[in-house]
């Protein structure tokens, strides 16, 4: 019999196998269909699902990683995900590729989207690094049956690590590859990117760190909501240079609806204590990626250090993720 693996941390459902296929070196296409054959809830281009995997993490729980759909949102018989090979994996990406298999059930989340496509577009650029690619495929796949005009810049040492590029190359759309790890390879020239891009076109990114920094450095200029990014690690950000030291160490909790005040000690995250004092709430990465743990701020200033609220909403105050963003005063009071 089929493994089954679940875990309470999400709600969401079982899907089983379908499929597993190498699609590149290092990476793995896992098709997944609902259990008994019924239609998967509908996803928007850019959206990922949790998939939980029984590795356990520091707190006990089995662990929760977040991947992209890279299949046509028009379909609603299957999700599929690429999953590269991670030299630093922490389990998850280990598992998926040496000992999952077709067949097994797996529990996840309903699709999410921090990474949508402005569909109005009159034009789309997508910057893709390595395993980035699959949200920008599902775009490339939605502009393609809407007519609309996009370029991928698809950037990876070599074609043999290049996923799913045959598939974007028979789309209606321009795929540029760029690869640097050839002979008379070069990185890709941000500069040169920004310049043939369209005054009006909507940029997005996904990628390793280093790319996205040097995307978000050329795009600068650009108009702010006309930029999107999505990080699958966590976003290097600055702690609030205006924030007192003291603020940076202890501060204390007020959770409104049960009346207790908890202290957040500067070594450990609200996440954290949230947990040893016995307190549900709904996490998944605990790396400020997925928005999985985002809660409602009601009195306070969090000061955000995650991934998922950026531009314009960077300076929201009704939000926190609390898996790694703290306070930026004494106090704040959450709705929980």
């Amino acid at each position: 019999m089929a493994p089954t693996i679940s875990m309470p941390t999400t709600t969401g459902l079982n899907v089983r196998v379908h499929e597993r296929r190498v699609v590149a070196d290092g990476v793995v296409a896992i098709e997944l269909r609902a259990v008994d054959g019924y239609e998967l809830s509908p996803f928007a281009a850019g959206s990922h699902i949790d998939v939980e995997l029984p590795v356990r993490d520091a707190h006990g729980h089995f662990i929760v990683r977040q991947y992209s759909l890279c299949n046509d949102p028009a379909e609603h018989d299957r999700y599929v995900i690429g999953v590269g090979r991670d030299v630093n994996t922490r389990g998850g990406s280990a598992y998926l590729h040496d000992e999952l298999k077709v067949g097994d059930i797996v529990h996840i989340s309903t699709p999410r989207n921090h990474f949508q496509l402005y569909e109005a577009a009159p034009s789309s650029v997508l910057v893709a690094g390595g395993i980035g690619v699959t949200p920008l495929l599902a775009m490339a796949r939605r502009l393609s049956a809407l007519g609309q005009s996009w370029t991928l810049y698809y950037c990876a040492r070599a074609p043999e690590r290049a996923a799913f590029l045959d598939e974007l190359k028979v789309l209606p759309g321009r795929v540029i590859p760029v690869f640097d790890g050839v002979p008379g390879g070069a990185p890709i020239d941000f500069a040169r990117v920004m310049a043939d891009a369209p005054a009006d076109a909507h940029l997005y990114c996904c990628g390793p760190t280093t790319l996205m920094e040097a995307f978000e450095r050329a795009a600068a200029t650009r108009e702010p909501g006309s930029v999107h990014v999505e990080w699958f690690k966590p976003r290097p950000v600055p702690t609030n240079s205006n924030i007192s030291a003291d603020a940076q160490g202890e501060f204390t909790v007020k959770l409104a609806h049960s009346g207790v005040t908890l202290t957040v000690p500067q070594q450990k995250s609200i996440l954290d204590v949230l947990i040893e004092a016995g307190i549900a709430v709904q996490y998944s990465c605990c790396d400020g990626v997925c928005g999985t743990c985002e809660t409602r701020v009601l009195e306070g200033v969090p000061d955000h250090r995650d991934s998922v609220l950026l531009g314009e909403d960077a300076n929201a105050t009704d939000r926190i993720m609390v898996c790694v963003s703290r306070c930026a005063g004494a106090s704040l009071t959450l709705d929980l």
